[in-house]
């Protein structure tokens, strides 16, 4: 999977959560079929004045396939990644192994650190609620989409609630709640101002982090897959398996995933991700490294159960 950098692609035509999140991108079979997906949904649109002049990729699925010259590659691994409580100890295991296989092809590997970390899951959870709740106001069942009937007696107070009651699940309407509750007055300030200046705080470590390597690797995820459902019932529980996803959302980066392996659990396997994550615009280095990351390895002719 990647997640390219903020305007690199039209959000043209797809549903809004989370205005300053959201970020298209493709999951795919390898990194070279992830890369020529990308290069065709990536650039310029008329109809989005949030894509980048420098979201230009020509030839892209070709330079991926390119070899790299490791020993001019230098790797951030940031100590914070594997400080966090909740990390299972196979997770850990694994996503260190896959470094050290860039270490022995020739990389330079060195401990960064990204201090505000700790606090990237709770803005997020605040940033995304309330951009979430204002972008799904439109959804009221008065001017388009799903529409619940009302009485004759009822108005359209009666249309909104019962349209918004049905359409929405117990997440969406959770982070709705959420998202109206910190924009509300005389919470603003307390909640939603904070978080954006946490959020200003996380691009500043990575943009000091990036003079320094030109690449940050890490887990995708601080746990295997749990089980449809399994988190339902504890949203905090489910949130935390954003702490590295999200924290690279918060500052508009590019990330790719890639398997690196299988840890079992209950008799079954499950797989991990190690998370690529590239400077601005720099999607090529991250997939051309992922690419040889995959060449190497047989992960994708193994199936998970």
């Amino acid at each position: 999977g990647l997640r390219p950098s903020y305007g690199a692609v039209s959000r043209h035509g797809i549903v809004s959560l989370a205005s300053s999140l959201d970020q298209v991108g493709p999951f795919a079979k390898t990194v070279e079929d992830a890369a020529i997906v990308f290069e065709a949904i990536a650039g310029r649109d008329q109809f989005d004045s949030t894509v980048s002049p420098k979201a230009f990729y020509e030839n892209l699925s070709e330079k991926v396939l390119q070899p790299v010259d490791f020993k001019k590659l230098k790797v951030g691994v940031p100590k914070e990644f594997f400080e966090i409580g909740g990390i299972d100890p196979d997770v850990k295991e694994l996503i260190l192994k896959s470094i050290n296989w860039y270490k022995d092809a020739g990389a330079r590997i060195e401990e960064i650190s990204l201090s505000h970390m700790k606090y990237s899951v709770p803005a997020y959870y605040i940033i995304l609620p309330a951009e979430a709740s204002a972008n799904l106001a439109r959804y009221d069942g008065i001017r388009y989409q799903h529409s619940e009937k009302g009485s004759s007696t009822g108005g359209f107070r009666e249309i909104y609630y019962k349209t918004k009651g049905y359409g929405f699940g117990p997440e969406p309407k959770r982070r709705i709640m959420l998202g109206t509750f910190v924009l509300s007055s005389g919470y603003y300030d307390a909640y939603y101002s904070r978080a954006q200046k946490v959020r200003a705080l996380i691009k500043q470590d990575f943009e000091k982090v990036f003079e320094k390597v030109d690449l940050i690797m890490g887990p995708v995820s601080p746990c295997p897959a749990f089980k449809i459902g399994e988190k339902v019932n504890d949203p905090v529980a489910m949130y935390l398996a954003d702490i590295y996803t999200g924290l690279v959302n918060m500052a508009c980066l590019n990330g790719l995933s890639v398997p690196c392996g299988f840890v079992e659990r209950e008799n079954k396997k499950l797989p991990v991700g190690l998370q690529i994550i590239g400077n601005y615009f720099n999607e090529e280095l991250v997939l051309r490294v992922g690419n040889s990351f995959e060449q190497e390895h047989n992960y994708l002719n193994q199936t998970a159960e």
